[in-house]
């Protein structure tokens, strides 16, 4: 059977983000901001223990390997070397949108990675348009089909604005939100795609039902460079959004949250946390290692820094590090 056109995009995606990185000028915010540093800890680095619960599973890190692809034949192996990584260190796995096996089915298998991940937070995927378009039987397949602990609907616009073929009438989308939340048996997060998050939605995603958010923003991978890498389309919209840091301190308290955007080492994901966030996640640098052939490495190199920041500020948990001390320059 010939490749959808989404099956191609969702290769061109992967393989552009790789070879051209594709990143974001502006930065996430976590430069501008120190933890302050407690040279009196009066703990053992052994002692500190970051384990976290997460959609009713037990991580021993609060780190999220957020989704990123599926639906062509090279993501099978992309998301269950990701989910076999994240059962090995008990962190979190999120596979990419779900929308190519809704229009060719055979496509699940490049989804379904629950056998390699048994113990860990499963995340399934759609993008929030794709609630107007698609029956609540169809998205609630997504989930069963591979086992989901949760579903994020991921916020696009800025995406789908730029890109040649996107979808661009937003209209309706918050009431679906809502509709999906209060008839599907899973949490709904609604995560952002790298744009970032502001107070304001944050507070109608919670009305709406939403129970987590991730609030994606800017500092990372540029989605709009990506498009603009595809495809001749318009220009300037490259550094648009909310940084990592500020969207973090805008959406705190509103729900649970998950940081990401542009997290590219623990420091990162700890500074995140103590800003407001619960969990924090990536998911460039992951593949990108998975691609380097050092996964193993950066994984380890990214939660012992969390554990040292910890350390250093006295924290032997993540409750802790929540309250840790931050100077902003």
């Amino acid at each position: 059977m010939p490749k959808t056109q989404t099956e191609s995009r969702k290769k061109d995606h992967v393989e552009l983000v790789i070879a051209k990185g594709a990143q974001y000028a502006k930065t996430t915010g976590f430069e501008r901001m120190d933890f302050i540093h407690n040279a009196l800890p009066e703990i053992s680095l052994d002692s500190v223990d970051l384990s976290a619960k997460f959609l009713g599973r037990a991580l021993r890190y609060p780190v999220l390997i957020t989704g990123m692809t599926g639906g062509y034949d090279d993501a099978e192996a992309i998301n269950r070397s990701l989910a076999a990584a994240a059962q090995k260190y008990g962190l979190a796995f999120g596979v990419g949108s779900q929308r190519a096996m809704i229009e060719k089915p055979e496509l699940a298998r490049t989804y379904r990675v629950r056998d390699a991940a048994p113990d860990v937070p499963i995340i399934a995927n759609i993008g929030a348009f794709q609630l107007k378009k698609y029956s609540f039987g169809q998205i609630e397949s997504l989930v069963q089909s591979i086992e989901a602990d949760a579903l994020a609907v991921h916020l696009n616009a800025l995406q789908e604005v730029i890109q040649g073929e996107g979808d661009t009438d937003f209209s309706g989308v918050l009431g679906a939100i809502a509709k999906t939340c209060d008839k599907l048996q899973v949490p709904v997060i609604a995560k952002e795609t790298g744009a970032g998050m502001s107070q304001d939605v944050a507070i109608r995603l919670k009305d709406a039902g939403v129970k987590w958010l991730d609030v994606a923003g800017a500092g990372g991978t540029s989605w709009s460079k990506v498009e603009y890498l595809r495809a001749d389309s318009a220009e300037g919209f490259e550094d648009w959004g909310i940084p990592t840091a500020e969207s973090v301190m805008q959406c705190r308290g509103i729900l649970p949250m998950i940081a990401s955007g542009g997290i590219r080492s623990g420091i990162d994901g700890a500074k995140s946390i103590a800003l407001g966030a619960d969990i924090c996640g990536a998911a460039y640098p992951f593949i990108r290692s998975l691609r380097e052939h050092t996964l193993d490495a950066y994984i380890e190199k990214f939660l012992k820094q969390m554990r040292i920041c910890a350390f250093l500020c006295g924290c032997k948990g993540v409750g802790e590090l929540k309250k840790a001390k931050m100077a902003f320059r």
